[in-house]
Formats: structure tokens, C-alpha cells, sequence
């Protein structure tokens, strides 16, 4: 299951970031003003509301094969790096400021 939920994740990477690309950016409606429009993939109307479902179906698909990712990365993971620490014991005292050094070259001038 999880060499298929990778292969799946990759797959839908490569789609949006594809389908990002296919979009039309902000600055398009320029081209449009000097007769560029009229080459349009998907149609004189545009491919705006397609390819923003697309993109959004594409996009939450995405976010569910990383969940599932982490998930199943998340299961295997039962030990942790501080096993092998001491905790440190805890005394009532509180420690001893440290005394400043005595340099006796401070008040010759």
C-alpha cells in the first residue's frame, strides 16, 4: 500500500504542477490586447472555471496522499532519540552565582 500511495503522490504532483503552468498568469489580458488571444487551447470563453476545479480537485487530492503519507511514516516511529539520557536530578539548592574574575588591571590607569 505504501510504494502505491508514493508512486499516487508523485503522480498528482506532477499534474498540478502542470496544471499551475496551464494557467492563465495576471498579466495575460496584454497579450490579448496585440491579437494573442485568438490561440486559446480551450476556447474563445477561456478555461478558468475548468481548470479551477481541476486544480482544486487535484490540489485536495494532494493534501490527502500527504496526510496518508505521514500517517504511515508516523506508525513505525515508536522510539525516540532521548532514550538513552540521564534526566538530570533536580536539588533544592539553587546554584552559586559565579564570582566575577579579579583582574587587577581595572583601576590603574
Amino acid at each position: 500500500m505504501f510504494p502505491v500511495l508514493i508512486i499516487l503522490h508523485v503522480c498528482v504532483c506532477v499534474a498540478l504542477i502542470l496544471i499551475v503552468l496551464l494557467q492563465k498568469g495576471k498579466g495575460a489580458g496584454m497579450g490579448a490586447a496585440f491579437g494573442g488571444s485568438s490561440q486559446t487551447v480551450f476556447g474563445s470563453t477561456g478555461a478558468t472555471s475548468l481548470l479551477h476545479k481541476v486544480t482544486t480537485a487535484v490540489a485536495v487530492i494532494f493534501m490527502l496522499t500527504s496526510l496518508g503519507l505521514s500517517i504511515f511514516i508516523g506508525k513505525g516511529a515508536n522510539t525516540s532519540i532521548m532514550q538513552d539520557v540521564q534526566p538530570v536530578e533536580q536539588t533544592s539548592e539553587a546554584p552559586a552565582p559565579a564570582a566575577p574574575a579579579n583582574d587587577s588591571t581595572q583601576g590603574k590607569q
